[in-house]
C-alpha cells in the first residue's frame, strides 16, 4: 500500500489502456497576481505540521517539495531554498459538491504559481504525484488557461472523462462532450489515479 500523505492511502489495481481525445473545458478564470508571501508566512507557523514528500522529483535540486494534510484536504508547498522563498503551491480540495461516498476517493485541485516559476512543470509534477498514488482529480466548474492546458497534457497520460455533477450524484458524460454541454457549469473533467479503472471508479462513486 502507498503513502499519498500520512493519512492518504490508497491501494488499486492497474489501469488498462483508455485515453479521451483532448477537449476544452470553460477558460474563464483569472488567478491574478496575488503574492505569495502571505502563505509563506503561514506556512513558516507550520513548520512542525509539515512533511517531505518522498517520490516527487523536481529537476531544480534548489526546490523543496512538503505537504500537510487538513481536514482531508492535502496542500502542497514548493519552496526556493536558495533564496527562502515560496515559489508556489497547490491544494487538493474536497469537493463538498459531491456525496460522502464519492468526495473520499475524489479531490480539486487549485494551484498558484510565481509568474517566474510557471511553465516549468512544478504543477504537473506535484498532479502526477497524486495520482500516481492513486488519488483521483477532478476539476472545477471553471478553469485557467493554465490550468486547461495542463489538465489536457494529463489526459494522455491517464485516464480521463467527463461527468455531470449535480444535486451530488455524478453522472458519466463519456470520453469527450462537445458544444453546450461542454460549457456547462455542471460539467467536470476527471482524471484517474493509478490503480483505478472506469468501471471500478463508477462503482466507487455511485455515478450513474
Amino acid at each position: 500500500m502507498t503513502s499519498l500523505a500520512p493519512s492518504f492511502m490508497f491501494s488499486f489495481p492497474s489501469l488498462p489502456d483508455w485515453r479521451p481525445r483532448p477537449a476544452e473545458l470553460r477558460i474563464d478564470v483569472d488567478p491574478g497576481k496575488a503574492t505569495l508571501a502571505p502563505v509563506h508566512e503561514r506556512m513558516r507557523a507550520l513548520r512542525d505540521r509539515l512533511q517531505d514528500m518522498p517520490g516527487l522529483v523536481l529537476d531544480d535540486p534548489g526546490l523543496r517539495a512538503r505537504c500537510r494534510e487538513a481536514d482531508g484536504e492535502l496542500y502542497v508547498y514548493i519552496e526556493d531554498l536558495r533564496r527562502d522563498r515560496l515559489v508556489g503551491y497547490t491544494v487538493f480540495n474536497r469537493l463538498i459538491e459531491l456525496s460522502r461516498r464519492a468526495e473520499r476517493h475524489i479531490r480539486a485541485p487549485h494551484s498558484q504559481y510565481d509568474p517566474a516559476w510557471q511553465r516549468r512543470g512544478l504543477a504537473s509534477a506535484v498532479y502526477r504525484w497524486a495520482l500516481d498514488r492513486g488519488l483521483c482529480l477532478m476539476s472545477g466548474a471553471r478553469q485557467s488557461p493554465g490550468a486547461h492546458a495542463l489538465w489536457q497534457s494529463l489526459s494522455s497520460r491517464y485516464e480521463a472523462g467527463f461527468a455531470d455533477l449535480r444535486n451530488k450524484q455524478l453522472s458519466l458524460l463519456g470520453r469527450e462532450v462537445e458544444g453546450e454541454t461542454l460549457a456547462g457549469l455542471h460539467t467536470r473533467m476527471f482524471l484517474l489515479g493509478e490503480g483505478w479503472t472506469l468501471e471500478r471508479f463508477r462503482l466507487e462513486t455511485q455515478m450513474a
